[in-house]
């Protein structure tokens, strides 16, 4: 629950910046998955630029929403990447690590997506920040195969030919590359699932590929084209 005293300020601030906080979204989801997280593979020191991406979609789901329920859930990301690094530094399980990490990833695009979803198709003048929201949303489909990867191969070492889970702080870059060409259907062949879960999922995610841009996405574009 907000305290009272904050919501007349949450509402001005969601009804003035709702759409444009969609766009603002999207761009830092594009920078984090495109960018930033390469980078950070290449084991460079860069826990300071996540704590900025943690902080901005922490502020922009709370205008978003309205609601403190998904800066909760970011809180229990962040402690369950958190309890990973300990288990890392301790010598743990490296499946429990990486189950853990992708975990959080997995409750942070499901917060996303609730989230976000909720803005872009409800009621209201169908503007092009909202459809820049659904693109948003189609890249987070993405990152949700990102994590169901990792669980899949964190338990089974050899789900995956042309790459291996490792232990790291952040999901494994060659995933996302991994997902995001077969949500897309390119299917460059580098990487192929060879488990039978990781064969089901990919399954799962080029249908979701193809049937999203063709339905929903291309409808709010024509309800936004007709709304003008």
């Amino acid at each position: 629950m907000i305290p009272k005293r904050w919501a007349p300020l949450l509402d001005r601030l969601h009804d003035e910046w709702r759409d444009r906080i969609l766009t603002a979204l999207t761009l830092l989801m594009v920078v984090h998955l495109f960018i930033f997280a390469p980078v950070e593979s290449q084991a460079l020191h860069l826990q300071p630029i996540g704590a900025v991406f943690v902080v901005l979609l922490s502020v922009g789901l709370l205008i978003l929403s309205r609601s403190l329920v998904p800066v909760v859930a970011i809180l229990a990301v962040v402690g369950l990447l958190a309890v990973a690094v300990v288990l890392r530094i301790r010598g743990g399980s490296i499946a429990l690590d990486v189950s853990l990490q992708a975990t959080a990833w997995l409750l942070i695009a499901l917060v996303i997506i609730w989230n976000v979803a909720r803005a872009v198709f409800g009621p209201g003048r169908i503007t092009y920040h909202r459809i820049v929201g659904a693109i948003l949303l189609y890249l987070t489909i993405g990152l949700v195969f990102v994590a169901l990867y990792t669980m899949v191969g964190a338990y089974s070492p050899n789900a995956f030919t042309g790459t291996t889970i490792t232990e790291r702080v952040s999901l494994p870059s060659d995933l996302i590359y991994f997902s995001f060409t077969t949500l897309t259907t390119l299917g460059y062949g580098d990487i192929m699932p060879v488990h039978p879960f990781a064969r089901s999922l990919s399954n799962i995610e080029a249908i979701i590929g193809q049937v999203y841009p063709a339905t929903l996405l291309a409808r709010l574009v024509s309800l936004g084209g007709t709304a003008r």
